[in-house]
């Protein structure tokens, strides 16, 4: 999943940041309300955390304009004004949740799964496919009943795959979803997730199957993995 940081504070947006990709988020950051409107017009993601105090305009156009345009991606306000009035307006600009700061890193990442738990939201199923079963809010895969322990990354990838189990899901769409703009990869980084995720998979006796896309992506399905 994909989360977007609109924060000026670079050390307060880096320990986010950080934090959240621990806890197997790809994250990209903005520091100002232009940088955030061209993410959000080019990106999709799946929860937003945005400062209402922004140095080149108020927090709350950004999301004014959002919601104006249809878009009802969650939102977190962040900020430190922190009386009733304040909060008020935040929730009524069409803030899903409102986090006064300085906050918790702990808090956070509850609120940002609370959000993405709500109906439509993208923690709001449990995924299940073969003998396996993915549960979003906990981030706990279980193959039988057993735990099966997937690093950050090949979680982010058997996400995506499992989100559209049976349909193809492109190389851009599982890059979005694993890794943050930015960040540097090697050109083969991909298939290299992919094909430890089909052996861990396999090993597991998951019962699924990871097919290749030649020049399209990948799909994942019920059944034994391609030998």
């Amino acid at each position: 999943m994909r989360l977007l940081i609109v924060e000026d504070e670079e050390q307060l947006s880096s320990l986010i940041q950080g934090n959240l990709r621990r806890e197997g988020y790809a994250v990209d950051v903005a520091a100002t309300g232009e940088d955030a409107r061209a993410a959000l017009a080019t990106t999709r993601y799946d929860a937003v955390l945005l400062d209402l105090g922004l140095p080149d305009e108020d927090g709350l156009a950004v999301l004014r304009d959002l919601r104006a345009g249809g878009d009802a991606t969650p939102v977190i306000a962040l900020t430190a004004r922190d009386s009733v009035g304040d909060r008020v307006r935040g929730l009524n600009g069409g803030a899903d949740d409102y986090l006064t700061k300085p906050f918790a890193q702990e808090e956070l990442v509850a609120r940002i799964a609370a959000v993405l738990r709500r109906p439509g939201g993208a923690l709001g199923s449990r995924l299940t496919l073969g003998a396996l079963a993915f549960d979003t809010p906990t981030r706990e895969v279980t193959v039988d009943g057993r735990a099966l322990v997937v690093p950050r990354r090949e979680l982010a990838v058997l996400e995506a795959l499992l989100r559209r189990a049976g349909k193809v899901v492109t190389r851009e769409a599982l890059d979005g979803a694993v890794y943050a703009f930015g960040e540097e990869t090697e050109s083969n980084a991909l298939e290299a997730h992919v094909s430890r995720l089909r052996k861990r998979l396999a090993e597991a006796g998951a019962g699924v199957a990871i097919h290749v896309v030649r020049g399209v992506g990948y799909l994942i399905k019920a059944g034994e993995a391609p030998r």
